[in-house]
């Protein structure tokens, strides 16, 4: 029997759940990766390198994403808010996306599973924008090469207690005088 025809014997809810011990264990090698790291070099080192991983990951992970639901590139808005749906983050943590116009959305990480940990064993906020700004910003223009993103607020920025980090993407059309 192939693993495949394992996964079609468990229902749907035991397949969510999979899914999201999967997703766990996805985030607590990327954590114990980066502690490793951070431990072997140093935090800013760690971070450089952990925003390299990401500008590749969060491409692949889009592209993958893409490929599964069937969109297609340069969908706008509605092809990144349906992405950013199905990211591994989303399912562990508790994210929102606002509409603000047909053009712009501001995505929330309002519970963050990584910040969360570090509150319970009294850790400051993890320092995560250099590499939310190369993640966030790759995933949009991986799904539309129009989007562009600015942060919010991330950590270390202070942020309101109902969110840790928000991310505006803004669809941007090409300005024909420029080319």
């Amino acid at each position: 029997m192939t693993h495949r025809d394992l996964l079609f014997q468990l229902s749907k809810e035991e397949l969510i759940s999979l899914l999201e011990n999967a997703a766990r264990n996805w985030l607590a090698h990327d954590g114990l990766w980066f502690l490793a790291v951070e431990e072997a070099f140093g935090l800013e080192k760690a971070i450089e390198l952990d925003a390299k991983a990401w500008e590749k990951f969060t491409a692949i992970e889009a592209k993958r994403i893409m490929q599964h639901l069937g969109i297609e590139p340069g969908g706008g808005i509605p092809a990144l808010k349906e992405a950013l749906q199905y990211r591994l983050y989303s399912y562990l943590n508790v994210q929102e996306i606002e509409d603000v116009d047909e053009r712009t959305i501001i995505f929330r990480m309002n519970e963050c599973r990584v910040q969360a940990a570090r509150q319970r064993d009294g850790r400051p906020d993890f320092p995560c924008k250099p590499v939310g700004l190369v993640e966030y910003a790759n995933f949009a223009r991986t799904i539309d090469p129009r989007f562009q993103t600015r942060c919010i607020a991330c950590p270390p920025d202070p942020h309101p207690a109902e969110y840790w980090c928000a991310w505006e993407f803004t669809l941007v059309e090409d300005d024909p005088e420029s080319t």
